[in-house]
């Protein structure tokens, strides 16, 4: 009996041990260029959080410092590891995987740690503040520095890194200072999705990233490439007056939409950019009403609809646009175009579509879209009148995957100082707590220039000053917002100097048939 009880416990462990992973970094990897994750609500379930170094201060709606902006001064906490004292930026437990780390400073000295599933050692060493010098040979599209980047270790550095590093037991990063009495302004964001417990994660390790980097070669070549999808071309085209609608009509069963192509020309003269903003696009879903935004910002161009380029929307900047969210629908899909404004234009809207495989996880598309004009915005970070606006709210489950925020500034300088705050099925306090409007976008060192990447960008800034026009959008891969209740995005009304802003604001999500998006 001894003997067939060893043979079985010892079956039994090497069974375990075989086990394969729910989560790994080759899946990860085939996740970021895989569209149909977009609009599944994740069957291994998690939730999409974040840790920054927004000022500490900030604790609630209700008490001082909810606006505080000493962003480049939080940490968790400092630890003393084999004799160094170490800020922890993060240290979370259980099941997850980093998503994405934003960060930027104007001193590079020091030694950033990952330490996984509670290792005494650190898997990674960076030897800077600055993951451009992440021990591997990491693709360009899966690290990328932002405009104003500087090599040197004294020069003003910022990148966003979304190599994914999935843990099984956990994660905690750390970083030494040179000197820890010189406070140097260190400005971060880690987002991580954190699975439920009894997800089997294998953990990352630098040996097995190595091996497969060209996977991850092949993910940055098609983010930063683009495939034209393949299926059924249907299409419709016709001269669009002032007051008329083109409708494109799609009846099947279980299908969806691939890629929206949609092509105006014929604008008159000097008049693009107006007429791109009063094209008004339009999808229902089954009967159901999901997308309605000016054309211009749908295409992620914004204000002038500027060219754009990216994994999910491009535009030439000339009336051609092409939007590679998928669209799933059940029966019936109806897509228009509606001219409000005062001149005839030509427009062609052309859908490519394929079978959709539908189960209880498959969510819509949507988008949301709102504008506000001469918002205050205000330099005194303790005044009472400072506002928290409010972006996008979203009741229901779906999950969040990009937004555009255009506007036209008429403060003398930069508008952008505020964070962002998002709120996930009723948190009292954020699970994303940010340190600036362009740390969102995905650059630093405000104010910006134009620049484009696969997640986004800003595909216009009218001055060096920031006053004027401007447009920042992001896109979310690995690092979209799953929620089963509600969804909830304020932005901080922060600036360098008193004055008014006229924001609007693009929300693409999926969501279920009965989600609302909250105007």
């Amino acid at each position: 009996m001894k003997k067939l009880f060893y043979i079985a416990t010892a079956l039994l462990t090497l069974g375990c041990a075989r086990q394969a992973p729910d989560v790994d970094m080759a899946g990860l990897l085939a996740e970021m260029t895989d569209r149909s994750a977009a609009y599944t609500f994740p069957a291994i379930e998690y939730r999409q959080m974040q840790v920054s170094s927004y000022d500490r201060r900030t604790v609630s709606p209700d008490e001082p410092g909810w606006w505080a902006n000493d962003d480049g001064g939080g940490y968790e906490r400092l630890d003393t590891i084999a004799g160094r004292l170490e800020k922890v930026m993060m240290d979370v437990n259980g099941p997850g995987a980093v998503t994405r780390i934003w960060m930027t400073t104007k001193e590079k000295f020091g030694t950033m740690r990952i330490y996984l599933d509670g290792a005494r050692k650190p898997q990674v060493v960076i030897p800077a503040y600055d993951m451009k010098r992440f021990p591997l040979d990491v693709p360009g599209c899966l690290s990328i520095t932002h405009t104003h980047y500087v090599d040197a270790m004294d020069g003003v550095g910022g990148n966003s890194f979304f190599l994914p590093i999935p843990f099984a037991k956990g994660c905690k990063i750390t970083f030494e200072e040179p000197d820890i009495t010189v406070k140097i302004p260190r400005y971060y964001h880690i987002g991580y999705r954190m699975y439920q417990e009894g997800t089997v994660v294998k953990t990352f390790s630098l040996a097995e990233a190595k091996k497969l980097l060209p996977q991850a070669q092949a993910a940055a070549d098609a983010l930063a490439n683009p495939a034209d999808a393949e299926g059924t071309q249907n299409s419709v085209v016709d001269n669009l007056a002032p007051g008329k609608e083109l409708t494109l009509a799609l009846a099947a069963e279980d299908y969806k939409i691939d890629e929206l192509r949609i092509k105006v020309s014929g604008f008159p003269e000097d008049g693009y950019g107006d007429s791109m903003r009063s094209l008004i696009l339009k999808a229902s879903f089954d009967g159901v009403a999901m997308v309605e935004a000016p054309l211009s910002d749908f295409s992620g161009g914004g204000f002038g609809a500027p060219a754009t380029e990216g994994w999910w929307l491009s535009s030439d900047g000339a009336g051609n646009v092409v939007c590679r969210f998928p669209m799933p629908f059940r029966h019936e899909a109806k897509v228009a175009l509606v001219n409000k404004g005062g001149k005839t234009v030509n427009a062609m809207l052309q859908a490519v579509t394929s079978p959709c495989e539908w189960n209880e996880n498959t969510l819509y598309f949507h988008t949301g879209w709102k504008q506000e004009d001469g918002i205050p915005v205000n330099p005194d970070y303790d005044s009472p009148n400072n506002l928290d606006w409010n972006f996008a709210t979203i009741r229901g489950r779906g999950k969040y995957v990009g937004d555009l925020l255009t506007l036209n500034n008429h403060a003398i300088d930069w508008y952008g100082e505020g964070d962002e705050k998002i709120f996930v099925d009723g948190e009292t306090f954020p699970s994303h707590m940010g340190t600036g409007t362009e740390d969102y976008f995905n650059c630093s060192w405000a104010p910006v220039v134009p620049f484009l990447t696969p997640y986004g960008g800003a595909p216009r800034a009218d001055s060096p000053t920031s006053h004027g026009y401007n447009t920042f959008m992001r896109t979310r891969i690995l690092d979209d917002i799953p929620f089963k209740e509600s969804f909830r995005f304020d932005l901080e009304m922060l600036s360098w100097h008193h004055g008014t802003v006229d924001y609007a604001a693009t929300a693409f999500w999926y969501g279920d048939i009965d989600a609302i998006y909250c105007k």
